[in-house]
Order: C-alpha cells, then sequence, then structure tokens
C-alpha cells in the first residue's frame, strides 16, 4: 500500500546570541539540550533525486539503518515519461551518497507504476525492501531486492505470488530484517476468485522462498479482505505481524500471527477487539518485536459509539495478550478520532507508540505513549507541539526505539501561515524532550506541505528520517536528515 498518511525560530534567536557574544558551542549546546542532548543536523534533498524525479513527484517510504551512520532509504519518484519508478538510497559512514533506480525494476515495471512499501537492514549495508510494480499485462505484482555488502542487486517478483495473485493486484506492505539475509515479509493479492488475501514470505541465508498465504486467514477472512499491516523480526526465523481481514458479518477486525523457527503458524483475531470493537472497524497499523515472542502491536477500532479509537496489545512468550485501549487516550481523543501510526520497542516490554487525536475543538493534535516492563502508560500530547501546531492538524508518521526509553518520533503539524511542516522529537531516559521544526526543511519547504514518513534509530542519539516536501516550483521532493 502506498505509504503517502524544535522551533527553528527559538533556535535561530539562540544561535544569533551566541554568535554575537563569540560562542558557537553555547549555541549548539542550547539546541542539544532542547533535545534532551539529541543533535539533529540540516534536512536535505535526497541526492541524486534531482535527475531521477523530472517529473516532479517523489516520497520516501521507509529508512533503516543498520548501524550508527550506515542506512538505507526507499520511495519513488516519477520520470521524464512520467512513470513512477522506485529508487534506494544509502548512508555510509554518516554520509548519503547518491540514489539509483532500483535495480531490475525496469525490466519488470512495464506498466509505469512502482512503489517501495518498506525497506529493513540487519546490518551495515545488507538490507532488503519491499514492494510493488505494474507489469506489461497491466498487473500489480509485489518485488524484493536485497542489498548486500553496500551492493544493491537485482530486484525479483516475489516467490510464489505467481500462483497466489490470480487477481493481479499484489504488493508487499511490510518487511523487516533481523539480521544479514534473514528477513520476512508481508502483503497483500488478489486471489483467482477476486478475493484480497495476506500473505508472508521470507528470506533465509540470502535466498528468498515461496510465499505463502497467512496461515489461518482462511478460517478468518469470510468477507474476502485481508492483508499485512507491518511484520517485525527479534531475530531469524521468529517474527510477527499483523493486519486486518473482513469476517463474515462484513465486519473488520484486526489478526496477529507469529513465525517460530521458520515456520508460520495461525493467525488469529487480537484478543480482546471483540469487546472493544463494537463498531466493526479494527486493523493493525504497526507490530514491533523486542525480542523473539516479546512484541507490541498497535492499531485503530471504532467503538459502540462509532469514535475512532487506538489500541495496543502486547506478546509475551509468545502469547498474545488482551488488547487495551491506549491509556490516557479517553480524556485526549474528545472529538473520537484518533489514529495510531506506529510501535516501536527497545527492547521486550519496553516500546513506544505515537498517532495523532481529534481535542475538545476540533484540531488534531500528536500523542506518544511509552510502555515500560510491560505496562503500558499515559499518552500525552508531543510536548512542545502546542506552540508549532497553530494550524490544528499535527500528526505522528514513525517511532523508532535505540534501547529502553531512548526513542525518536518525526511528524507534521500546521503552522500558524496554515503551511504543513516537520518535527522531530525525542525521549531520552524514559522522557520525551521537547519537539523542533526538522532543521533544514525552512530552506526546502516553499511550498508549505511536508511530512516525515520514517524514522530509524540504530543507536540512542543516532537516528535517520526521511519524508517528503513542496519545492518553490511546486514539485514534490524527497528529504533526509540525521543525528549528528
Amino acid at each position: 500500500m502506498d505509504s503517502r498518511a524544535w522551533t527553528v525560530a527559538a533556535v535561530a534567536v539562540v544561535g544569533v546570541a551566541s554568535l554575537a557574544s563569540g560562542s558557537a558551542a553555547a549555541s549548539t549546546g542550547a539546541v542539544a539540550a532542547s533535545l534532551g542532548g539529541h543533535v539533529w543536523g540540516t534536512a536535505i534533498e535526497v541526492p541524486g533525486t534531482a535527475a531521477l524525479n523530472r517529473g516532479g513527484f517523489a516520497f520516501i517510504s521507509s529508512v533503516s539503518c543498520g548501524s550508527a551512520g550506515n542506512c538505507s532509504a526507499g520511495g519513488d519518484y516519477t520520470d521524464g515519461s512520467g512513470h513512477q519508478q522506485v529508487f534506494v538510497v544509502s548512508r555510509t559512514g554518516g554520509t548519503w551518497h547518491t540514489a539509483i533506480e532500483v535495480p531490475g525494476t525496469a525490466a519488470l515495471n512495464r506498466g509505469g507504476l512502482a512503489d517501495i512499501g518498506s525497506v529493513s537492514c540487519g546490518s551495515a549495508g545488507n538490507c532488503s525492501a519491499g514492494g510493488s510494480y505494474v507489469d506489461s499485462s497491466f498487473g500489480e505484482q509485489a518485488f524484493v531486492v536485497s542489498q548486500t555488502g553496500g551492493t544493491w542487486h537485482t530486484a525479483i517478483e516475489v516467490p510464489g505470488t505467481a500462483a497466489l495473485n490470480r487477481g493481479g493486484a499484489a504488493e508487499i506492505t511490510s518487511l523487516s530484517c533481523a539480521s544479514a539475509g534473514n528477513c520476512s515479509a508481508g502483503g497483500l493479492y488478489i486471489d483467482s476468485s477476486g478475493r484480497q488475501q495476506a500473505f508472508v514470505v521470507s528470506q533465509a541465508h540470502g535466498t528468498w522462498h515461496t510465499a505463502i498465504k497467512v496461515p489461518g486467514t482462511a478460517a478468518l477472512n469470510r468477507g474476502g479482505i485481508a492483508g499485512i499491516g507491518s511484520v517485525s523480526c527479534a531475530a531469524a526465523g521468529n517474527c510477527s505481524g499483523g493486519g486486518f481481514y473482513r469476517d463474515s458479518s462484513g465486519h473488520t477486525q484486526a489478526f496477529v500471527v507469529s513465525q517460530v523457527n521458520g515456520t508460520w503458524h495461525t493467525a488469529i483475531e487480537v484478543p480482546g477487539t471483540a469487546a472493544l470493537d463494537r463498531g466493526g472497524f479494527a486493523f493493525i497499523t504497526s507490530v514491533s518485536c523486542g525480542s523473539a515472542g516479546n512484541c507490541s502491536a498497535g492499531g485503530d477500532y471504532r467503538d459502540s459509539s462509532g469514535n475512532r479509537q487506538v489500541f495496543v496489545v502486547s506478546q509475551t512468550g509468545g502469547t498474545w495478550h488482551t488488547a487495551i485501549e491506549v491509556p490516557g487516550t479517553a480524556a485526549l481523543n474528545r472529538v473520537g478520532l484518533a489514529g495510531l501510526a506506529s510501535v516501536s520497542c527497545g527492547s521486550a516490554g519496553n516500546c513506544s507508540a505515537g498517532g495523532h487525536y481529534t481535542d475538545s475543538s476540533g484540531g488534531q493534535q500528536s500523542f506518544v505513549v511509552s510502555q515500560a516492563h510491560s505496562t503500558w502508560h499515559t499518552a500525552i500530547e508531543v510536548p512542545g507541539t502546542a506552540a508549532l501546531n497553530r494550524g490544528g492538524t499535527a500528526d505522528i508518521g514513525s517511532v523508532s526505539c535505540a534501547s529502553a526509553g531512548n526513542c525518536s518520533a518525526g511528524g507534521d503539524y500546521t503552522d500558524s501561515s496554515g503551511r504543513q511542516q516537520v518535527f522531530v522529537v525525542s525521549q531520552v531516559n524514559g522522557t520525551w524532550h521537547t519537539a523542533i521544526e526538522v532543521p533544514g526543511t525552512a530552506a526546502l519547504n516553499r511550498g508549505g506541505f511536508a511530512e516525515i514518513t520514517s524514522v530509524s534509530c540504530a543507536a540512542a542519539g543516532e537516528c535517520s528520517a526521511g519524508g517528503d516536501y513542496v519545492d518553490s516550483s511546486r514539485r514534490t521532493q524527497v528529504f533526509v536528515v540525521s543525528e549528528t
């Protein structure tokens, strides 16, 4: 599925005052303090995309860091012929290099509509990515591509999907690598009866094996609309995934499924969602595993009043427990329109999540919530966004945790001029600090519409993020930004 869902002024004043007094170090210290010790560098247009993105519509879907200063990202762009192509770009030793068209997609993407859904790095320079393309018969197919030793190899159609995807609409929505060459991915396809099904596929020792329909979904998905929303792997062959299906009553329900020692087991409805989801519309948006069999997931549901609420659910020792409404959101989400975008676990039972809610004035605000020692605490409005989000539309796009209580998140907000800007915020030792506008985006985002789609932290204070913005020519471009 297409993934397109620090106040600078204060920093500038501090910087000018510091330089006037002859102390550049004081300026750096002030910025660092505002982020709890985290210092974000200046956002840049993704190198090489000026040459690729001739059509002026580019997006980053996913960023993943295998180690500090070593990351990969992927997304799509529109070429000079108006075709949507896919790119990957890598950061090595702290430097972002030139983006390239994904090798092999020129031969696959004959229909000119490709997309990257997810990128994941098992170690520095060893990553995989997956997405979709349109073939010469105008069928949508799923692909995977791998990077080894810093080199991206040739993309291939996901093995086994030719037999599954008889309806001609398949894609990878999520991919996760536990180590170099050991990954799992999930997505959806249309079967020969025109029903949408969910699939999973795994890579072992660098080889992608045959995709399979998610076990157990034949019994669950009586309504014929299912898909994987997120996959996370804590160790090779030990992953969990979550998504949605439509039951025999036409209600959308949430499911989880786990892989143990290379074998995918039977999917189950998320425990507890039957009691929460009285409105019949629940799904999982994000899963993250702190260790094998110890994961957390989150998503949305509709309560008995038709309000959209958010839930979290945890797995311990391989067992999924009862989902709960995110603590504190009842007080925040007064208008009943909330969404959970991202969950990340720094270790077993220690996770953070983020999303949005609608306050009593009808403004959309962003929230973060953390789990410590397996207990979810009270969600809070992202600190500092009250000052930034004067236009009343804020959201979290991505959260990443490097270790327990040490996370970063990114999102967007609308400023007092009605322009959509991007922010980053960091959690240090369990405390969320003040959000700031992403440095450098004021110069890039002349068209007034920017968003962060992905954040990845290899270590505490060693994160990268990516997203898109509209330049002064009204063209959509892509950016990356990293902590320094």
